[in-house]
């Protein structure tokens, strides 16, 4: 069992959000996979969610029961509409305290700010509940808006990684970027009306 302690990284921000956060379960398959496809021009070469219920199962399937995995469902609060989702995978516990944190807005629901302040709940849940001191999001190069969200949020540029993941069928190079713990915890309160 993973041991997880609750932080308080500043006062409660989820009750003032106009988002929350959902664990994804099977009731979200064929939402997210609308969502997904409604995106396709948002998501463009930058990631490959999935985009059927079967290939939404299949990626549940990963997520569960995997202590190096959580996933995060991104949920405006007046619509119920999926604003976005996240996923922290290759979570080491011990003294290194780290995962790799992916993400994708949601059409329409992309450049009015609601995923930027999901992306502060899903770091308040990482840094906060469960103790982690990492968190590296890898970029490419190309995507603007996936790394202003990034370093809107605090996330710094580490480096260059050539041919790092390979998406949609070819090796694609990526910026790595990272958050520490102590850097969320002395940065402002993201403003989650900020886009």
């Amino acid at each position: 069992m993973t041991e997880r302690r609750s932080k308080t990284i500043w006062p409660p921000r989820a009750a003032r959000s106009p988002v929350r956060l959902e664990t994804p379960t099977a009731r979200h398959a064929e939402a997210f996979v609308a969502a997904v496809r409604a995106s396709r021009a948002l998501h463009g070469p930058w990631v490959s969610p999935p985009d059927s219920v079967k290939a939404y199962r299949t990626w549940l399937e990963m997520q569960t029961g995997d202590p190096t995995r959580i996933a995060f469902l991104i949920v405006e609060r007046e619509s119920r509409g999926l604003v976005g989702g996240a996923n922290a995978s290759g979570i080491v516990r011990g003294p290194f305290k780290s995962c790799y944190f992916g993400y994708q807005a949601f059409a329409p629901f992309a450049g009015r700010g609601l995923f930027r302040a999901g992306m502060a709940l899903c770091l308040d849940e990482l840094f906060g509940t469960h103790d982690l001191h990492r968190v590296e999001a890898n970029i490419q190069p190309q995507n603007e808006r996936s790394k202003k969200v990034a370093t809107s949020l605090g996330f710094r540029l580490e480096g260059y990684s050539p041919r790092y993941l390979k998406i949609r069928g070819r090796w694609r190079d990526h910026e790595r970027f990272a958050l520490l713990a102590e850097q969320w915890r002395r940065s402002p309160a993201p403003d989650p009306k900020r886009g």
